[in-house]
């Protein structure tokens, strides 16, 4: 089949000047290597860099500093920086928690290409900082350049935070290694519900230690303590590195806020002093685009929206879902009427309109919530679309067999539905027929299941729970996309130990995406611990 020529891997000195490291005081001595290099007085962007919003010919910088600054960045074809074009970034002040994006535009499609960001005083130019350097790959122009990207989600939960005796998040230096084009990020980006304890005792007698800060001694209410949640990542090495080198697509679930939450919810919970989870989510949702690279959607007036599409050349659009702020109360989810659903009214619009209009061959609906596994919320309650109900479509499904039904008809094909979120790894292949089809899982094995009555009028496939995946570390899933066919393998990380080394993949789907070979909406996958 054709492959897409691999482009070298950035320098091993431009990774590494990408990734410096935060003041020795912030982490344990086990978790730090080297001095921190700011200049005195002089401003610091310790927490490294990340890329995000990438296209053919555009791209999103982030940096923060430690205290106001103006952010410059410089692009370049090479590591030499000979012949650099500048841009001139903006203020970053407390309003921001010292964090800021630069967006970059007319660059060269299918390239390579590196950068840098220097602070500089906002009183004196001169008064600059030392520099910290990243690269990425802008997406291809051409349909036989193929496009490779890893996916997975649910960072630092469980209780399981950096490890500095096992060398932090080891998960993200493996995903380096690979080298993808980007990284889809399926939410849980952090546990702002899941505060941290120092240590942990095993099974086995071992401790397992945890890196702590103030904001992760406890559940996460007021924007300063949402704020540390997402920096609390960034103090591991592995994460930096990896941003300095993989660009981001990077969506919300449940946890950035709390627990399966929806809006319009009222606390009932002894931990928080707030109840009102509306003011929780607008508090996450700031803290949230200050931390990630993230492009408000064009004509939006709303910089806090989180759906949005990211278009990565003519192969692949992806679709990022928001299936948190605009849904209805979870309940037992068997209501014959439902207009909010799961994406609310207007979401679902925008989706059927950006999915008809788009031309590329692949595209990947990032949802955050899976469709058809059973996910609940106490003993009553649904958390996700399905409820179990063998029959004909009721309560949140009546929404995605409208969008299913609006995809078949519009002949809209190449749909790849990518998740987290349910704690393993599986894969479903829902046909429009009455026969007899197989749902295949990470292990290789198979199960069979009678399509009953379903989503979209027809006959679709019934859930079929895949065995647990493997134990934390064992890598993210990953796609490849070049026109031709498609087939899901999964990833592993090659050293596994209990806890968390970052990502919850767990044993994910590595998918090769190819043309011809899915049609429709006929492919779901579901990638999480």
């Amino acid at each position: 089949m054709p492959h897409r020529p691999r482009i070298p891997s950035p320098g091993r000195r431009t990774v590494l000047r990408g990734s410096l490291l935060v003041p020795a005081a912030a982490l344990p001595a086990a978790a730090s290597s080297a001095p921190a290099l700011a200049l005195a007085g002089r401003p610091e962007a310790a927490w490294g860099v990340q890329v995000g919003s990438v296209t053919a010919s555009s791209a999103l910088v982030w940096v923060r500093s430690d205290r106001p600054a103006r952010m410059l960045v410089e692009t370049s074809a090479t590591e030499s920086f000979r012949r650099a074009r500048s841009w001139y970034g903006p203020l970053i002040g407390p309003g921001g928690d010292f964090t800021g994006t630069t967006p970059l535009y007319g660059l060269p499609a299918g390239e390579q290409v590196h950068y840098r960001v220097t602070l500089a005083d906002p009183g004196d130019p001169r008064r600059t900082g030392k520099p910290v350097y990243g690269t990425f790959r802008t997406a291809p122009a051409r349909r036989r350049d193929g496009v490779r990207f890893l996916w997975s989600g649910d960072i630092a939960g469980q209780g399981w935070g950096i490890n500095p005796d096992i060398g932090g998040y080891r998960v993200y230096e493996e995903m380096r290694r690979l080298d993808p084009d980007f990284f889809l990020c399926s939410g849980d980006t952090v546990y702002a519900d899941g505060p941290l304890q120092p240590s942990v005792t095993l099974p086995d007698g071992r401790i397992w230690r945890n890196v702590m800060t103030e904001e992760k001694a406890k559940v996460a209410e007021t924007l300063d303590e949402y704020r540390g949640n997402f920096r609390y990542n960034l103090l591991d090495r592995n994460f930096r590195r990896f941003n300095a080198q993989v660009p981001s697509v990077v969506q919300w679930d449940d946890h950035e806020v709390r627990n399966n939450w929806y809006p319009g919810q009222i606390l009932d919970d002894a931990r928080y002093t707030e109840k009102n989870v509306d003011i929780l989510a607008a508090r996450s949702a700031r803290a949230f685009h200050e931390y990630f690279p993230v492009s408000t959607p064009h004509g939006s007036a709303r910089r806090s929206r989180m759906y949005r599409a990211v278009h990565h050349g003519p192969l692949l659009d992806v679709f990022v879902l928001d299936m948190r702020s605009h849904r209805n109360r979870n309940s037992p989810n068997r209501q014959a009427d439902d207009t909010t659903g799961i994406l609310g009214a207007e979401q679902l619009r925008w989706l059927k309109r950006a999915l008809a209009e788009s031309r590329a061959v692949w595209k990947v609906i990032a949802a955050d919530m899976p469709l058809g596994l059973v996910v609940p919320d106490g003993a009553t309650d649904f958390e996700a679309v399905a409820q179990g109900d063998p029959g004909a479509p009721l309560g949140r499904e009546l929404q995605i067999a409208e969008l299913l039904r609006f995809i078949k008809h519009r002949k809209v094909t190449g749909t790849l539905w990518l998740t987290a979120d349910v704690h393993y790894t599986s894969a479903q292949h829902y046909a429009p027929s009455g026969r007899r089809s197989r749902i295949s899982h990470r292990s290789g094995s198979s199960s069979r299941a009678r399509w009953p009555q379903g989503i979209s009028g027809q006959r679709a496939g019934r859930h079929v729970r895949a065995r647990p995946c493997l134990r934390p570390g064992a890598g993210p899933g990953q796609c490849v996309a070049d026109g031709v066919a498609a087939v899901l393998r999964r990833g592993r990380d090659r050293r596994r130990q209990r806890g968390s080394d970052g990502t919850s993949a767990g044993g994910g789907w590595c998918g090769a995406v190819h043309q011809g070979a899915a049609a429709g909406p006929d492919r779901s996958v579901n990638d999480r611990r």
